[in-house]
């Protein structure tokens, strides 16, 4: 064996014979899933129709396991092999339901990703595979398929001077999207598969007017219904049966108690024009797809200060006392004996964080399930990647505090900085009251930016939502975030390891 193999089988030789600092780590993973489980079992979701409280719907899921919102006005008819829809879009216009400022009036207008256009579907069912070419109120021509996917095409608004032709065409199981001023001459937006007979058609849809207020708390974001209505003429279908039917569908509409469809989309034909109204989306679910991940382990808090605690103690106190200086008597390179506890150290917080997130994010998810909440629940890899880098935050955040200790030699000071860093921050951003700005420079520039391995749910460029990090969005990615607190790490404990070389032990 190596003498730094020997050093780090001393060390961990000595930390599992100090009965305070196994029982610490024990307890840190213990008050993670315990206070995760007790927050859980006190969280209750209950929704209502009108003034009659209803069981809360599961949202449907997507072909990729996210949970999705898919709702929208759809005229349709059957596609078995291949075929293309060919329409011009002359007007599109909306109506938001008492919209800020006075909140006092149904007013005209499109929110910025209302859509209508031409559309592919897998069915008729809700979360089946789509593929859509379309045209949005500001975000010009898109073409978007199985909910997370997104293509620019031209920019501009349509309108009865500047209309838009729209043509979706098959060919074998690859659908290409297409778009032209004039009907003569096309440009290519994108293409995407979709397998098997589907649905063709017409479509339109608009989500809600979403205010978000980016202020004190992290921000608010309060939602009203939005309605798009679109005209479209010189539809042309091929590839289905000659003269056949159009069929409806409100994809998505719940029914009022009275069975009629809630909020429910319309189409008038007439002379060749048909003319459609709907609401809703055809997107992933964001901050509202259900419980996030802080909520599950809001324990991690505690947990940490606990192992900060534990870590500022594994040396400090032997600093403080002399007691190192036998381990430098078997081994002068100090630097050395500090990589070594950094080594037993980090490895046992590692591994006491990822058993305790791996634990309590699933048993927690059914707690909340069983408390009335819809959201399908988190993906086998989701989680265990999101159990990783939760040991690693706690590894991180032990070996921080581990160089605080050796570079100051008092406990005190050492877990008093490192709940400063680490855990005053986070907590600032989710209760703290802080505007949204101030938050993300918080997780960007201080160890705290590492609870970023928290958020599961990307942010979609083509959904609007309450991005911030009360909301479970932060400003740095998972790994962004780990670096940035194993920097902080990094530098503590090059600083400790300079002083224990020039300093006496």
């Amino acid at each position: 064996m190596s003498d730094f193999g020997r050093l780090v089988r001393a060390e961990w030789t000595k930390f599992r014979t100090v009965r305070g600092w196994v029982l610490g780590i024990v307890a840190a993973a213990v008050v993670t899933v315990l206070l995760g489980l007790y927050v859980a079992s006190n969280s209750l979701s209950s929704c209502s129709l009108g003034t009659v409280e209803v069981e809360c719907p599961t949202p449907p899921v997507g072909p990729g396991g996210e949970a999705v919102r898919d709702k929208f006005y759809f005229v349709h008819q059957p596609l078995a092999g291949d075929g293309a829809v060919t329409v011009r879009v002359t007007s599109m216009t909306g109506l938001i339901t008492y919209p800020p400022p006075n909140h006092n009036e149904i007013v005209p207008g499109l929110v910025e990703w209302a859509k209508a256009g031409v559309i592919a579907k897998d069915g008729t069912a809700e979360g089946s595979r789509y593929v859509a070419l379309m045209v949005t109120a500001k975000h010009g021509v898109r073409m978007q398929h199985d909910f997370i996917h997104d293509t620019a095409g031209k920019p501009g608004a349509v309108s009865a001077d500047a209309p838009r032709w729209l043509r979706l065409t098959r060919a074998g199981d690859t659908l290409t999207g297409e778009e032209s001023t004039d009907g003569a001459s096309w440009t290519r937006v994108g293409t995407a598969t979709l397998a098997g007979t589907v649905e063709i058609g017409l479509f339109v849809t608009s989500p809600s007017d979403l205010t978000v207020d980016g202020g004190v708390g992290g921000g608010t974001a309060q939602a009203r219904l939005a309605k798009a209505t679109a005209t479209f003429d010189n539809v042309g279908l091929t590839g289905t049966a000659p003269g056949g039917d159009w069929l409806r569908d409100d994809i998505g509409a719940k029914p009022n108690l009275d069975g009629a469809p809630h909020h429910p989309g319309s189409v008038e034909e007439a002379g060749g024009v048909m003319t459609l109204s709907g609401n809703g989306d055809m997107a992933p679910l964001t901050g509202e797809a259900g419980p996030a991940v802080p909520l599950v382990l809001i324990g991690l808090v505690i947990g940490l200060i606990v192992v900060i605690v534990v870590a500022a103690l594994n040396v400090s106190t032997e600093l403080r006392r002399g007691l190192i200086g036998v381990t430098l008597l078997a081994s002068p390179r100090r630097g050395r004996v500090l990589a070594a506890k950094a080594v037993v150290l980090g490895t046992v917080t590692f591994v006491a964080g990822a058993a305790a997130a791996a634990l309590v994010i699933p048993l927690a998810w059914d707690v909340l399930r069983d408390n009335g909440f819809r959201h399908p629940g988190l993906p086998l890899p989701t989680i265990a990647r999101v159990a990783v880098e939760a040991g690693l935050l706690v590894a991180g955040t032990a070996l921080l505090t581990l160089g605080l200790g050796a570079l100051l030699r008092r406990g005190l000071a050492a877990v008093g900085i490192a709940v400063a860093v680490v855990v005053l921050p986070y907590l600032a951003v989710i209760i703290g009251g802080l505007p949204t700005a101030a938050s993300e420079w918080l997780l960007r520039l201080t160890p705290a930016a590492a609870f970023a391995i928290q958020q599961v749910t990307p942010e979609y460029a083509h959904v609007v939502a309450n991005y911030t990090p009360g909301s479970g969005y932060y400003p740095l990615p998972a790994w962004g975030g780990l670096a940035v607190l194993a920097g902080y790490a990094a530098l503590a404990l090059g600083l400790a390891a300079a002083r224990l070389r020039r300093s006496d032990a």
